[in-house]
């Protein structure tokens, strides 16, 4: 590796060093409670040394929240090559899912929590969650498309469907879940899934 390369090696993880701390603090205190001061004592550098990478503490949420739906949405696009569009549904929940339990503090900033989201909405930095709930969006139209869902209004559908996952998603990430075991919680999601879908299909079972 060469001396360019090492330096740029070196800005990656000192910018993902940054961005790890910044978001612990988020969850930990609160965005409004954060300043770029207790984000350098964190990882013991400088103020100065923050500047360098971001502009300032919005900066630093808005490359975080980016960070998230980028993976959200790369994760949202293997589902393309399923043909049948129920089972591509069914699988863009899951998808959908298997991201908040493995990614709980992107999950937490992008979605629960309070402070980051206003901010966000203040600054119109919504495309990158529009561009996932718009593939959710189309998923769904192919399915009404192809009568395999009752039809009703694509938003009506869209929300009804992201608003039971992300309620799922939210309860165990939060930890809300403690009457089941895990295995038992295995078992209901999955059957959460079937009473969700079968609910809304038009196809003979």
């Amino acid at each position: 590796m060469g001396i360019a390369e090492r330096k740029e090696s070196e800005k990656k993880k000192m910018r993902s060093r940054i961005l790890h701390a910044a978001m612990k603090l988020f969850l930990e205190k609160g965005f409004e409670n954060v300043t770029i001061r207790r984000i350098a004592e964190r990882i013991e550098y400088s103020p100065a040394t923050i500047y360098l990478y971001f502009k300032n503490k919005d900066d630093i949420l808005y490359a975080l929240y980016r960070e998230g739906f980028e993976e959200l949405y790369r994760r949202q696009q293997a589902i393309l090559t399923i043909k049948d569009p129920l089972k591509r549904l069914r699988k863009h929940g899951e998808v959908y899912l298997s991201f908040a339990l493995d990614n709980p503090e992107y999950y937490d900033l992008m979605f629960i929590m309070r402070g980051p989201i206003k901010k966000i909405k203040e600054n119109e930095e919504w495309e990158m969650a529009l561009r996932s709930y718009e593939f959710l969006k189309e998923n769904i139209k192919d399915c009404v498309d192809t009568s395999v869902i009752r039809k009703a209004k694509m938003d009506v559908i869209t929300f009804s469907l992201w608003s039971c996952i992300h309620g799922v998603a939210s309860l165990i990430i939060r930890d809300r879940c403690i009457m089941f075991s895990e295995e038992q919680l295995l078992v209901i999601v999955e059957a959460v899934f079937d009473f969700i879908l079968n609910s809304i299909s038009q196809r003979k079972k």
